[in-house]
């Protein structure tokens, strides 16, 4: 296993990579200077595109556009030239609120999280999908901060987190009407110490998870079994996702400022991370429809 620097970019909150095959480049966003950013395979960045709000997630898109977005309160369709067309503003909450991590479910629909960070008591966030005709559903409520957001290779489960709780949860997930099944415990990062971040799934269907807290990503068994982790160089570990001509390279974007409780002084602090040798291929992300 080897563990690299992928591009000198350091980030305050790098988040959401997603591998486009169609150009062989890498996106993220930085949420906290509200950018998406994407870089070619030997990390030279290709895009930098700068908006007036937080890009809380983002996820590939079809018809004429490169990306699907969640901005802090709606959601946008990204064309080549970094122009976002606005699609829908769901009612997500007033104050301090705003979307989240995200990933297209495997019939091409979007989904978000919601996060909430003004200190409320009362659990205001939700996960939200954007439908292929443009409108939008409320999938879950009751939460503070989802996340880990990602399916199964089949598509039949959906798995996400509440950061702040401390579990991975999963739903068995309709591929066809993307009717949600009961709330599962899947895994506790309680049991370790730990707080999950964004996640993401190989081919064989285990799912990998940044464990923000504890500098680590751990690879957790379709049955839910702590299977391994990877100590990591720089501390709070956000998102992993496969990616590469042959999908075995784990990109890690990392935090430096999350302009709450996150933040580091080391100097690698906010760098993107490439993992090679782990013995794990991932999958391709679906495309968001139109």
């Amino acid at each position: 296993m080897d563990i690299a620097f992928f591009t000198d970019r350091r980030n305050d909150l790098g988040e959401s990579p997603v591998w486009d095959a169609r150009r062989g480049w890498l996106w993220w966003v930085d949420i906290r200077l509200n950018r998406i950013l994407a870089a070619d395979a030997l990390g030279v960045v290709q895009r930098e595109w700068t908006y007036s709000q937080p890009v809380g997630s983002i996820g590939l898109a079809m018809g004429g556009k490169v990306l699907v977005a969640a901005f802090a309160d709606h959601f946008a369709l990204i064309a080549d030239d970094g122009h976002a067309q606005p699609i829908v503003a769901p009612d997500i909450g007033e104050g301090a609120i705003r979307f989240n991590d995200g990933k297209a479910d495997r019939q091409g629909r979007f989904l978000s999280g919601t996060m909430q960070h003004g200190g409320q008591a009362e659990a205001l966030a939700g996960v939200w999908r954007l439908e292929r005709g443009g409108s939008a559903t409320r999938l879950e409520t009751g939460m503070k901060l989802a996340n880990s957001i990602c399916f199964s290779p089949c598509g039949h489960w959906l798995y996400l987190s509440d950061t702040l709780e401390g579990v991975i949860r999963r739903y068995a997930y309709d591929p066809e009407t993307g009717a949600l099944g009961p709330r599962e415990a899947f895994f506790d990062c309680n049991t370790i110490g730990a707080a999950p971040d964004g996640a993401t799934v190989d081919s064989e269907g285990r799912l990998w998870a940044a464990l923000v807290t504890r500098q680590q990503i751990g690879c957790i068994s379709p049955e839910g079994e702590l299977l391994r982790t990877i100590d990591l160089p720089v501390p709070f570990p956000a998102c992993p996702a496969f990616g590469g001509a042959d999908m075995a390279t784990l990109y890690v974007t990392t935090i430096a400022d999350s302009g709450h409780k996150l933040k580091s002084d080391h100097p690698d602090a906010g760098r993107m991370l490439a993992i090679t040798g782990l013995g794990a291929r991932g999958i391709a992300e679906a495309i968001y429809h139109t």
